[in-house]
């Protein structure tokens, strides 16, 4: 169980002691994870954070080829730091030329932060369930940030907020209005295909996680993503207020 303060950000988990069977084998595997694993997974989260930022854009008829220029020259670590240069070039395509990201704005970015942060909950419950330490983070290494994992994790899902904040913002919707809540809160139930399997984004989440589980336990990169829903359906995200 997620424990959320007020402004909703994920506070504490209800962790029991013997939660997971093999927990502390898992958690053992993720402390003595080897650096270059880590960073080819962070490259694999990077890259599918770019892709699903320009299948948004070309859902609403933006061009996509900036971006997947810079997904396919991605490298491990992400050393070049592509993730930014892709932001810079997503965000006016995304939300206009006016547009400034801001993470204690309120607007759209209200209403951005709002559905970061129901994502952020699922993921990181997801992480626990899987065994795993939330802190331990493959990129996000700040010591004060008990959730560093699940922000490494949440990365490629932070299209389809985006795509439902610009849906809502095309209707007129323009703060966090418990209408506006309800409509970011069902996203973690969006069906998204996984290796064939349709599921709701809580079920791939706990398949992801378990993916990343893995990987640390065999020194692999065996994380699963999902494929980018169509252009219909991440158009559709947000009308349905």
């Amino acid at each position: 169980m997620v424990v959320c303060a007020a402004s909703h950000a994920p506070q504490a988990i209800l962790w029991p002691l013997e939660g997971h069977v093999t927990q502390g084998a898992r958690m053992r595997a993720q402390w003595e994870a080897k650096r270059p694993l880590q960073k080819r997974l962070w490259q694999a989260i990077v890259v599918r954070k770019i892709l699903m930022q320009a299948a948004a854009l070309d859902a609403f008829g933006a061009p996509t080829a900036p971006l997947l220029h810079l997904a396919r020259a991605v490298r491990s670590g992400d050393e070049g730091n592509l993730e930014a240069q892709a932001a810079r070039r997503y965000w006016p395509l995304m939300m206009g030329e006016e547009f400034r990201r801001e993470v204690g704005g309120g607007g759209m970015n209200g209403l951005l932060n709002y559905g970061y942060t129901v994502l952020r909950a699922a993921v990181a419950r997801a992480v626990v369930a899987a065994g795993l330490n939330p802190t331990m983070g493959l990129f996000h290494r700040n010591r004060g940030n008990a959730f560093a994992l699940a922000d490494d994790m949440v990365e490629p899902f932070r299209p389809l907020v985006d795509c439902a904040v610009r849906g809502m913002s095309a209707r007129g919707v323009s703060e966090v209005t418990p209408e506006a809540k309800r409509v970011l809160g069902r996203l973690i139930a969006l069906d998204l295909d996984v290796e064939g399997e349709r599921s709701p984004l809580t079920a791939v989440l706990s398949r992801q996680t378990f993916s990343l589980a893995r990987s640390f336990e065999t020194g692999r990169d065996m994380l699963l993503f999902p494929e980018a829903p169509s252009a219909l359906e991440l158009r559709s995200l947000g009308a349905e207020l």
